[in-house]
Parts: C-alpha cells; structure tokens; sequence
C-alpha cells in the first residue's frame, strides 16, 4: 500500500479512532481486568488473562473467566492467600499448551512476586531503561521462575533478551500503562511512560505493518519489535502503542 508519511499517519490515526471504543472490550481479553475494580484484581487477572492470550479470542476468554472462577473471583485474595489444597481446582485447567502444572505455578510465582518483590508495577518500574521495558520483561522473568519450577513451564513466559517480541506481556502492559480516554486500557502503572510501551506483535499486526511500510523484517520477533517500535514513535512519540489498535483491527476485522 503506497501512502506518504503524512497519508499513512492519517490512515492510522482514523483506524485507532474506529477501533479504541468501548465496544473493543467485550470480545477481547482486557474484558476480565475489567470485570473489577481493586488495582491489585485487574493486574492479576489481567496478567493470567495475557498469558493466555493466543488462540481464538472467545475460548481466551471464556478460558480466563473459567480460570476466575476457580480463584473463587478474587485473585488477588487467591494469590495472596492460597492454601495448597486450593491449587487443586487448578490441576485440570487447560487452555491450549498452558495446563494445570503451568497454572499453579503461575499462581504461586504472583504469590511470591507480591509477597516478596513489591507487585508486578514494582519490578517493572524499578527495570524500565529510559526509552523502553523489554528489560524489564527479562527481569521479570527471572523473577518468575526464581523460585521451584518445572521446566515446561519456562516457555509460557516470554524472554526479549532471547529474541522473543512477548506480544502477550506487551499487550499486558498497554493495560497497564497507557491512560485511554476512550475506557478501553486502564493507565494504573503512572510511574511508567506510555512512550516506553512496545506494540504486541503477532501474525496480524506484522503482516498489517508490512504492508504499511513499518515494517520490513520478515520475522515477527524482538528485532522487528525494536524496528516497528521506532517507526511507531515516530507517528507519536507519546502514544506509539495506540497504534496497536489500527493494526489489530486492519488484521483481524477487516483482512486487511
């Protein structure tokens, strides 16, 4: 698709109007952060809910909601306060490759993240760089899995520092971060610009920025996160991550 700058800039922006509404919520997996109201709720059923997020978007979501559900609707309380016999409702969850033996183990890493490390704002606030987090997503990491893990476990949290693009965490972490008027993403984490925030990059969003000229790299991985990071910014040095929206909806609702 051949545009200018200027034409492409405003091809955008007209998409991320379209599609940053209220109405983006319902089908999408930022719809069970937004079923409550503490801090500590929404960025741990929001976390559970990213990590989950690949597949067809209506088994996410009703997988997650299942997953809630399990934790009695009160995840933090879950994590905070679990018993081990309360991890057996969880054996037999399965979304995907992220079973039961993942899904503890989950839960008890958040556990130990809140108890022990302040909360997940805090790692990432504490390892954010000066223009970006994908630091901080290694660091997170290394937390996650600092304490007794299986092995298999390992893969479903993503690693930028070993060439991932984590679409999943970054997509957590546009919840997080970026203040949307609109009502769609939460703006809890203030101690964090939107301007370091990277786009989730995934099959769809990279085959949009392809053909938009954001993007050349063929594969969808941290290099290309860092190309399609530069371009966006350059759109919008406050907001890059807006964009998501726009290349979400080219993608997936209209083949673009």
């Amino acid at each position: 698709m051949a545009l200018s700058k200027s034409e492409r800039k405003r091809f955008l922006d007209e998409k991320f109007r379209q599609y940053n509404t209220i109405d983006f919520i319902g089908p999408d997996p930022i719809s069970i952060p937004h079923r409550y109201r503490l801090k500590e709720d929404r960025e741990i059923s929001g976390f559970l809910a990213a990590s989950i997020a690949w597949g067809n978007r209506k088994m996410i979501v009703k997988n997650a909601q299942r997953l809630m559900d399990n934790m009695g609707d009160s995840p933090f309380d879950f994590v905070l306060n679990h018993k081990a016999h309360d991890l057996k409702k969880l054996q037999h969850f399965v979304h995907r490759t992220f079973n039961g033996v993942d899904c503890i183990h989950f839960i008890k890493a958040l556990q130990h993240i809140y108890r022990n490390k302040g909360g997940l704002e805090s790692i990432f606030t504490q390892h954010q760089t000066e223009d970006s987090l994908q630091v901080a997503i290694h660091e997170l990491k290394k937390i996650f899995f600092e304490i007794p893990h299986d092995p298999r476990t390992s893969k479903h949290v993503a690693d930028p520092m070993q060439g991932s693009a984590a679409k999943r965490i970054n997509m957590y972490l546009r919840w997080m971060v970026r203040k949307d008027h609109a009502g769609v993403d939460f703006g809890l984490w203030t101690a964090i610009s939107p301007s370091k925030l990277s786009c989730p990059l995934d099959v769809h969003s990279g085959n949009v920025a392809r053909k938009l000229g954001l993007l050349s790299r063929a594969q969808n991985d941290a290099k290309a996160l860092t190309e399609l990071d530069h371009n966006l910014r350059k759109l919008d040095p406050k907001d890059p991550v807006k964009y998501d929206f726009a290349l979400f909806g080219l993608g997936v609702f209209e083949n673009f």
